[in-house]
């Protein structure tokens, strides 16, 4: 079933029992994320708050928060979408009738991409004379935050040169009635097409959609290659042509069916101090100076509801998008890089801090040649670590990796340093933002060779008194250090002799339950840069070129200067667990 706008998903869910609505009054600062990030947790359903203090509008939240919300969403499982694309293209190779006939079923999906205009448009039935952005029940969703956020977003923006469009999700901080920030990160289209309309010194039409049906959502994460329309694509995900409009003011093209449209203009060489706010990597991200949107229109349906969402320490709502937008798109990447055979990047990572690629190798290093290309394209190269795995090996199962590191990895032969490469706005552990590091960890089946397993008793007396530890796969060694200087730790981690046998070591600080999975790949993956971090028994130039031999130790303690982990404040915390049963009823 494709589904035309939020509503009719909402009541779709609803029947399929994937919905509660809650009429007690709740708060959009801070109680909201406490109710959702619990929700998420307990693999709970979509909520529809409908009594939120200090707006009129309904907000719905955790909408595409587990897999069978986004199957639904979709009508199939999302690899199988991607997988079928890519079968299309390969029986096309070279292009017959057969292939044609067989192949129609697809064909008709990705004839879909050609959105279907509208004159009349439920998203145009109200047009608010004075803009008050206000009156929307926008978040704060954690207690460091710079103020109320509108969250779900899709963002529309045009090339000023070639007039292809870009919708992305860009987080908005609402500074007054017809302000917000405009949050567009490094390798965003949006942020594209900003530079090209300030390098010939124009400012930026742009319209906001809120509440557009689970297909443009789903689409606008998408790391599609640059310069394809994310509301063209959604067509294809949702199987039917997507309605669009135009804009009354500033003629962009904008979905038909959304919630709400904010219309205006992101003027050029105008920055603003925009944040802090607790982002997907569980932290929070720093002040700093951003371009504005200025709106100069708002247009609705008569009855709306506002979307929204919450990001931060893992698992949240978007660990469900991100994994259907990578299982849609993974296939495809065969395309361009045909010795990949899977990949999957790691939602506890915030997805762009680890990132492993199944591969074939046939030669010596061909790994590398994928590795290389993946970090050079879109999105993937903001991945900071990317191991490398034999073609058999399953990329989503962190025991195999393990296995597999065990198994291949030699420290001397199969570890590559970036030093020097562009990071994601939102990692702090660079030397400055957007400066940062890349490392490629090769396991494929070179076998480098299993060494003996230390026992239990022979690590102990490598580690520092009173440390918690424990060794995952035979092949992790995990530190929970509670001092200040985790380098310290971690160089003398490294000279130690009671550590033969294991690959790599990890130093992470006291907050990090070391016996959940999930916590530990957050707590290590967010925390380390590999140039500033990484640290290996040995390490020597050969000529120009650097050489690491013995156990790999990764410094990934908190340290100076990182901006604090989010924790919900007590207050609504206690506020939460005396009215939880209130929310249920």
């Amino acid at each position: 079933m494709a589904f035309d706008d939020l509503q009719s998903f909402l009541a779709a869910l609803e029947r399929a029992g994937e919905l509660k609505r809650i009429a007690a009054p709740v708060d959009p600062e801070l109680e909201i994320t406490e109710i959702v990030t619990r929700t998420v947790r307990e693999g709970g359903p979509a909520l529809l708050f409908e009594n939120v203090e200090g707006s009129r509008y309904p907000l719905a939240i955790n909408v595409l928060g587990s897999q069978r919300r986004i199957e639904l969403a979709l009508g199939m499982h999302p690899e199988e979408l991607g997988e079928s694309i890519l079968k299309l293209v390969e029986n096309m190779n070279p292009p017959s009738l057969g292939a044609l006939w067989r192949e129609r079923r697809t064909i008709r999906r990705l004839a879909n991409i050609r959105p279907r205009r509208h004159r009349r448009a439920v998203a145009q039935q109200h047009d608010d004379a004075t803009p008050d952005l206000s009156s929307l029940p926008s978040l704060k969703c954690w207690p460091g935050d710079g103020g109320r956020f509108v969250t779900l977003g899709l963002c529309i923006s045009r090339d000023p040169a070639t007039a292809k469009g870009n919708m992305g999700i860009y987080r908005m901080q609402v500074f007054d009635g017809q302000t917000t920030g405009m949050h567009m990160q490094i390798q965003k289209g949006g942020g594209f097409h900003h530079y090209a309309a300030e390098q010939r010194g124009e400012d930026l039409p742009m319209a906001v959609a809120l509440g557009g049906d689970p297909a443009l959502i789903i689409a606008a994460v998408m790391a599609l290659p640059e310069g394809i329309d994310e509301v063209a694509f959604s067509g294809v995900l949702r199987g039917k042509r997507t309605p669009v409009t135009t804009a009354t003011s500033n003629g962009l093209r904008v979905p038909a069916n959304a919630e709400f449209i904010l219309e205006g203009v992101v003027p050029r060489g105008v920055r603003r101090l925009e944040g802090p706010f607790g982002d997907h990597f569980g932290h929070y991200s720093d002040a700093s100076d951003f371009p504005v949107f200025q709106v100069r229109k708002i247009t609705r349906r008569r009855n709306p509801i506002y979307p929204a969402t919450v990001v931060g320490r893992p698992p949240q709502e978007d660990r469900y998008i991100g994994d259907a937008t990578q299982m849609a798109l993974k296939p495809l990447a065969r395309l361009t890089h045909p010795g990949l055979r899977d990949m999957w990047a790691y939602y506890e990572s915030g997805f762009h801090h680890l990132l492993v690629a199944a591969v074939q190798t046939r030669y010596t290093r061909e790994g590398y040649k994928t590795a290389l290309g993946l970090l050079g394209e879109g999105q993937l190269s903001l991945t900071k670590c990317l191991v490398l795995v034999n073609e058999n090996v399953d990329p989503k199962d962190p025991s195999a990796v393990l296995a597999a590191i065990r198994q291949n990895f030699d420290s001397q032969e199969d570890f590559l340093l970036i030093a020097r490469a562009a990071a994601d706005t939102l990692d702090f552990t660079g030397e400055k933002l957007h400066h940062g590091s890349k490392m490629i960890i090769d396991a494929t089946g070179h076998a480098a060779g299993e060494a003996p397993s230390p026992s239990p008793e022979r690590v102990a007396q490598g580690i520092p008194a009173g440390s918690k530890w424990r060794v995952a796969g035979n092949t992790l060694l995990v530190v929970q250090h509670a001092g200040g200087d985790g380098r310290a730790v971690a160089e003398r981690l490294a000279g130690s002799p009671h550590l033969a046998g294991i690959k790599i070591v990890a130093v992470v600080s006291p907050d990090i339950d070391i016996e959940n999975d999930v916590e530990l790949i957050w707590g290590i993956f967010t925390r380390f840069d590999p140039a500033r971090d990484v640290v290996f028994s040995k390490a020597e130039f050969r000529r120009s070129a650097p050489v690491y031999s013995g156990v790999m130790v990764i410094d990934a303690t908190f340290k100076p200067g990182y901006p604090a982990p989010l924790v919900m404040s007590p207050e609504i915390v206690e506020k939460v667990d005396r009215r939880w049963n209130e929310y249920w009823k």
